[in-house]
């Protein structure tokens, strides 16, 4: 059995960690005034970096979704 989605970098893991306290504060936002967006990118955020196991990719996709939290 291959373990490798197992393989994980520290980096990355602390990347998805902080995204993921972001993308919880964008969906308590997004259901405080039911915003749509905020809701699904804070889900988003919290979701991504278990499929994103590089930490370069994992810190630019966090960026991006975060950066398009404050795009008007």
């Amino acid at each position: 059995m291959s373990t490798s989605f197992l393989n994980f970098d520290f980096y990355a893991l602390c990347y998805g960690f902080f995204f993921g306290i972001v993308g919880y504060a964008a969906w308590r936002y997004g259901r405080k005034t039911q915003s749509t967006r905020h809701i699904a990118l804070g889900l988003a955020l919290m979701v991504y970096s278990y499929f994103v196991p590089n930490p370069w990719a994992s810190f630019f996709i966090g960026l991006s979704l975060t950066g398009l939290l404050f795009w008007p």
